[in-house]
């Protein structure tokens, strides 16, 4: 039988406690969960505020005309490549629209090993431009200016015999901003050297702001390694950018970091892939290795280029296809046939000397 109110009340064993269950939630209680209600409201409004700040920023560096099927592509368990490219263009007076890739560098993302693989491509490679109308061969770094990304990804592709869908591309301007805005980088210079005004000890943490930050990464006479040095700075000052730019203390200039993304990246990876990426790939950011084509100085019709000896591009090749996960294959293009035609014509490999290199035909039929 239900009890009354009153029955309650002149209960013996009925604790204040147990009364006080039957009183109305103190108005504090109110206030306490409108408040914790507003502040989980401003902070999902924050992120969501970010996330189509980022959202609109990496679409606006979206490349149609490049695209690829990306759906269960990166799902964690996938391996992949991208083509990294760095261009001049927008930065000290360089205006042209499209102008050549003196940084070329692919990733290669393994999360069977939990790894990934930084492959750099020497700008001065000899190497067919691969969609060219008729039969070209130019340095490596000429081919996004000929026939941008789709020619680039191509000609790289056949080089070392390679499958190669995805690309990304930032002008050297674009770099120059984004560490404005970052409010600089500190690095420690690889070596001691003077270039456009500014001095570099090696060693000693530096400052750098865009101007300084892109002088160091250009430098290439003077470096004992070359175009070679001049990559592993590079590279240096991209990956103390990215870590600065994720920052906390680089929150406050979001708009204008996301700006500088946008109008100086390109890429035919849409944000839903590198939303994937980010999020199934996490645990191969730890490991990395880096190796790059090792060539040969020549000449071809007085110009300087590099020039590939065929086992350093099969080399290439096997590290690049095993990554991948792909059966290894024998490297056949006409960088090898160039290679044998001019083996057979007296140019050596082994010697010290920069030697006149010919580009032939098909026909076998020199082109001097």
């Amino acid at each position: 039988m239900k009890k009354s109110k009153k029955e309650y009340r002149n209960h013996p064993t009925q604790t204040r406690v147990q009364n006080h269950r039957y009183k109305k939630p103190h108005i504090w209680a109110w206030v306490t969960g409108i408040v914790a209600l507003v502040a989980v409201v401003a902070i999902a409004a924050y992120f969501a505020s970010v996330y189509f700040k980022a959202k609109n920023a990496v679409d606006k560096t979206y490349d149609p005309h490049t695209a690829v099927k990306t759906t269960g592509e990166f799902n964690g368990k996938k391996r992949f490549a991208v083509l990294l490219m760095g261009t001049d263009t927008g930065a000290l007076n360089r205006t042209e629209k499209r102008g050549r890739t003196d940084t070329m560098i692919l990733a290669v993302v393994n999360p069977a090993k939990k790894h990934y693989t930084l492959v750099s491509i020497p700008r001065d490679t000899m190497a067919q431009m691969v969609g060219s109308e008729t039969f070209r061969t130019e340095k490596i770094n000429a081919a996004y200016e000929i026939g941008g990304a789709r020619m680039a990804m191509d000609s790289v592709s056949e080089l070392i015999n390679v499958p190669i869908k995805y690309y990304a591309v930032v002008n050297m301007g674009g770099i120059m901003k984004m560490i404005r805005y970052v409010g600089g980088i500190n690095i420690r210079p690889m070596l001691s050297f003077e270039y456009g005004g500014y001095v570099f000890e090696k060693g000693k943490l530096t400052h750098m702001g865009g101007a300084g930050a892109l002088a160091y990464s250009r430098m290439r006479y003077d470096d004992p390694k070359g175009d070679y040095g001049r990559q592993e700075r590079q590279r240096q000052v991209i990956v103390t950018l990215i870590k600065k730019a994720v920052s906390i203390s680089s929150l406050s200039n979001l708009d204008s970091i996301l700006t500088s993304v946008s109008s100086n990246v390109r890429t035919n990876l849409p944000f839903s892939a590198l939303q994937q990426i980010a999020m199934n790939y996490r645990n191969c950011a730890n490991s990395s290795s880096s190796d790059y084509l090792h060539g040969y100085n020549a000449e071809i019709k007085d110009a300087a280029y590099q020039i590939q000896p065929t086992s350093e591009l099969q080399r290439i090749s096997y590290l690049v296809r095993s990554e991948l996960g792909l059966e290894k294959e024998v490297v056949q293009n006409n960088e090898t046939f160039q290679n044998e035609q001019n083996e057979a014509n007296g140019f050596s490999f082994e010697s010290g000397k920069t030697q006149h290199y010919n580009i032939y035909d098909y026909t076998g039929e020199g082109d001097n």
